[in-house]
């Protein structure tokens, strides 16, 4: 098999590599936008730090996942105050949203002009300007991706603005930063790397080194996320989850993702929903569902093994791929993670919402093609 690997450009990775992160941009630019969440816990810091390394700083505060105006404000105020690097301090979807604005700053048109699926799908012409990702969660690992899911609430689905270009120039993994995260956050995030990591380490474009990255990501959440959600403070699991959570951006980037991911873009573009909670409720009903397809149709197919190898690296108690779904059923019921139908999706959106998820790019990763009745029973199982 002929594979090949992309990452950032340069990862700093432990506590208190966020001291790096003013040095760095002094070596990009001389102004920032910097781009945070609805609650930027740590910008303040990092906005001290520049203006002591001499680098100006235009905030730009996110509300909520990024939408393709997002992505249009936060372009017109980068021009507006002569930005000429991008940082991104938050979730995945600061983070994101800060990749399409570097991105889209360096390219001509509008957003939707490389839009994947509702877009014209043209490749950007020109590498976006210098970026810095800072995650303050673990979940997303968008750290370590080419792309940024973005919300059309027009078309009511996330699509991905992507591009080999799109990978960060600099990614700075601090776990010190995610202290602060809440209990609910930290479950959901951290269920969001966990499928991420379950999603490449069997899709159809796995390779040697995304397996290696898969099993060192899927050992450390197994062994650490109830851990940082019980005691926040808890620093050395906080450091696996932040762990676990760049190597599943760092596979997903290169071995794409399945069913799960299939089905939150749309999901997530109908429905209140974060996508971490999406992610959590689907995990269990997927690999049901896949287990069930590949022994029929499949028997001899690797995912198999692959999925009797993950529950073993999750739990050293679970002997088999048949106890995986029961597992995280028990994890989630523990971290009470709601089900879909906690955020309004009811029987009657489940064949609109099958039919958007068979169209979605992540669907191609999946182990199986999935049939139409084998997407429902996986929804209808979520609810």
């Amino acid at each position: 098999m002929v594979w090949e690997f992309a990452t950032a450009a340069r990862i700093v990775f432990g506590p208190g590599a966020a001291n790096q992160i003013a040095h760095a941009a002094r070596g990009m630019g001389k102004r920032a936008l910097l781009v945070s969440g609805r609650k930027p816990r740590q910008a303040a810091r990092i906005v001290a730090d520049l203006h002591g390394a001499g680098v100006s700083c235009s905030p730009f505060a996110t509300d909520g996942e990024p939408t393709l105006d997002t992505v249009r404000a936060g372009v017109e105020t980068a021009r507006r105050e002569g930005c000429d690097v991008v940082i991104a301090c938050g979730g995945g979807s600061a983070i994101d949203a800060g990749k399409a604005i570097a991105a889209m700053l360096a390219n001509p048109g509008d957003v939707l002009d490389y839009l994947e699926v509702i877009g014209r799908g043209q490749p950007l012409q020109a590498a976006p300007l210098p970026f810095i990702a800072v995650p303050t969660t673990a979940g997303a690992g968008s750290e370590a991706t080419r792309n940024a899911v973005l919300l059309s609430p027009e078309h009511g689905v996330k699509a991905s603005l992507r591009s080999p270009l799109m990978l960060p120039r600099l990614a700075v993994v601090d776990p010190k930063l995610a202290l602060t995260v809440p209990p609910d956050v930290t479950a959901a995030t951290g269920l969001d790397a966990l499928s991420q990591l379950l999603e490449a380490f069997v899709s159809v474009r796995a390779s040697t080194m995304t397996d290696t990255l898969c099993r060192e990501g899927l050992r450390r959440a197994g062994r650490s996320l109830r851990r940082a959600i019980e005691d926040g403070d808890d620093l050395e699991a906080r450091t696996d989850m932040a762990l676990a959570s760049l190597l599943s951006g760092m596979a997903l980037a290169n071995a794409g993702l399945g069913a799960v991911h299939g089905f939150a873009a749309p999901i997530g573009g109908s429905f209140p929903a974060p996508h971490g909670a999406v992610c959590a409720a689907l995990l269990a009903p997927v690999i049901l569902v896949n287990l069930r397809a590949l022994r029929q149709r499949e028997p001899s197919h690797p995912a198999l093994q692959k999925y009797d190898e993950a529950a073993r690296l999750l739990d050293p108690d679970v002997q088999s791929a048949d106890d995986l779904p029961a597992w995280i059923d028990w994890i989630q019921a523990d971290l009470q993670v709601p089900r879909l139908s906690a955020y309004g999706i009811r029987p009657s959106d489940v064949p609109s919402l099958c039919e958007k998820a068979a169209r979605a790019s992540s669907m191609k990763g999946n182990p199986i093609q999935l049939s139409i009745s084998d997407l429902e029973s996986i929804l209808l199982a979520a609810l």
